[in-house]
């Protein structure tokens, strides 16, 4: 890819993460080489287990905690998102990855986990040919002025406010 831009979905509505990992495999399809970090997940999602069979394109890592961040951040939180930052920025300028998904990096960036400056360097120091993606809610009026495409999922109506919990395959 000769020019790579950054991309933002956000917003309050479902399919920030499925969108990013419906472009990690686009860009697999087409032989790319697909970096994804996830800041707060870490236990057995289904995507992990549908994307083992692109593992020679894509490369996934949990760097949560296994548990929700409410209120103030642990210590295990704040070591786990400076190890995702670290894991992130390094493939980003390691030249191996085309596409590098920082998933929940907005989240973690409401939480005080990682600074505005630390995603911006990320972000300012990227090679010409590498696509960054950043998904979570809640996404800076900075972060979508610097961004290149930004992509705001609104929820009209979900069924989660029913009762309805994640389903296996679907949500989970």
């Amino acid at each position: 890819m000769q020019k790579g831009y950054v991309q933002v979905y956000t917003g309050n509505g479902k399919g920030k993460t499925t969108a990013a990992l419906g472009l990690a495999i686009r860009a697999a399809g087409a032989g790319m080489r697909v970096y994804i970090g996830q800041f707060l997940k870490q236990g057995c999602y289904n995507e992990l287990e549908s994307l083992k069979r692109f593992s020679d394109l894509i490369v996934i890592e949990q760097f949560g905690t296994g548990q929700y961040v409410f209120g103030e951040p642990t210590e295990e939180d704040r070591k786990a998102a400076a190890k995702a930052y670290r894991a992130l920025a390094d493939a980003v300028a390691s030249g191996k990855y085309d596409v590098v998904i920082m998933e929940e990096a907005n989240v973690a960036l409401s939480f005080g986990l990682i600074t505005e400056s630390d995603l911006f360097q990320i972000i300012d120091n990227k090679p010409e040919g590498v696509e960054i993606i950043i998904t979570g809610r809640g996404a800076t009026p900075a972060l979508i002025e610097k961004a290149d495409l930004v992509t705001e999922m609104k929820s009209i109506k979900h069924y989660y406010e029913k009762g309805v919990i994640a389903r296996k395959g679907i949500e989970s």
